[in-house]
């Protein structure tokens, strides 16, 4: 899952007319309230502020809209990835992050999708980003997890959330300006971390490991309102057939999460060419149509299975040798979008 080059963005700023302008009208509305208040000693404050970016801040039409991947927990302790949309900007990296402190603000955004946000409140960021390598330093209140859970959820969430642009493939951490090799609650922070940490499944070791690789699986939550991606180990390459072979097997039986492939439901082939997957199930599969939501989420989990293996454009999935859909589908980056995940949420307020 990759965005796009952060450093191409450039922040659109008002003209000098539109200043002048807004100069104007601030000017007018200060002589009504004086005019108001009539002989009454009056005292003006002028704050200049930015508010920060939120999926509620309203923002002018002329104002270009980008979208970019934000990581929160959910209910059952999984990282889970939600598309949104922010003004584009300089500093794109950093306005992601800034989304996913607790706030008022970015509290209420994320209840509003079921979720919670995973960087304690108050922190900020230093970030310095070179040959694929970012190294990221977050301020002192990053210390403040509640437990070795809360510190995991949130160095891996930062992690993913900057692994997902392209010009970030690893990422290290300092905090308040120090290199450490524990968080307060005991959670290792000495190594680097990758886009493929999340949500990783314990496995048992069998002997020598040194053959041992990792896929990113996606699973529909037990909602099924969003999709959640799992890490599993395998002992086979790393490549789209073991990808698409262990997805058919489903999550592990305690993790709470839906296997979006039917039961009995076999893979005959995968194979890749001219940038498109195709995928060739068994008749089983066919029962996806029937399904609340007609198959869109398993369909949802192959697509963002098979997008995570380079050369992957779109993806074909077959029924016993027969077109499911009458086009490949696009691979895309954008999972779980949260107007999408918003509308899902039977709690869900609107506030305007």
């Amino acid at each position: 899952m990759k965005l796009p080059d952060i450093t191409k963005w450039k922040e659109k700023l008002p003209s000098r007319v539109d200043m002048e302008r807004l100069l104007i009208v601030g000017a007018a509305a200060l002589v009504v309230v004086l005019a108001l208040r009539g002989g009454e000693e009056a005292t003006t404050t002028m704050v200049y502020d930015t508010p920060p970016v939120s999926a509620s801040t309203s923002v002018q039409t002329d104002v270009e809209m980008v979208s970019t991947v934000c990581w929160y927990e959910d209910g059952d302790g999984y990282l889970v990835p939600v598309t949104r949309k922010i003004p584009m900007q300089d500093g794109i990296a950093k306005a992601t992050l800034s989304l996913m402190v607790a706030s008022s603000e970015n509290d209420l955004a994320a209840a509003r999708m079921g979720l919670t946000n995973v960087i304690p409140e108050g922190v900020s960021f230093d970030l310095d980003i070179a040959n694929g390598k970012a190294r990221v330093d977050l301020s002192k209140e990053a210390l403040d997890c509640a437990s070795a859970e809360e510190e995991l959820l949130m160095v891996q969430g930062v992690a993913a959330t900057l692994c997902g642009f392209e010009t970030v493939e690893e990422v290290s951490f300092l905090f308040d300006g120090q290199k450490r090799s524990k968080l307060t609650h005991g959670t290792d922070v000495s190594g680097v971390f990758t886009e493929d940490s999340v949500n990783v499944e314990s496995v048992a070791t069998f002997g020598d490991s040194a053959n041992a690789d990792a896929v990113q699986l996606y699973f529909p939550s037990a909602s099924g309102r969003m999709l959640v991606p799992v890490t599993r180990t395998v002992f086979s390459p790393a490549d789209l057939p073991t990808a698409i072979l262990e997805l058919a097997k489903g999550p592990k039986t305690d993790s709470g999460l839906e296997c979006p492939i039917p039961g009995k439901c076999g893979v005959k082939s995968v194979s890749v060419k001219n940038g498109v997957a195709t995928i060739d199930f068994t008749k089983e599969f066919a029962a996806i149509a029937q399904t609340t939501d007609g198959g869109h989420q398993a369909v949802q989990a192959i697509l963002f299975t098979a997008s995570q293996f380079p050369g992957v454009k779109k993806v074909s999935i077959l029924v016993d040798g027969q077109p499911f859909h009458t086009e490949p589908k696009t691979a895309t980056t954008w999972v779980n979008a949260a107007d999408e995940v918003m509308a899902q949420y039977p709690g869900v307020i609107e506030i305007d």
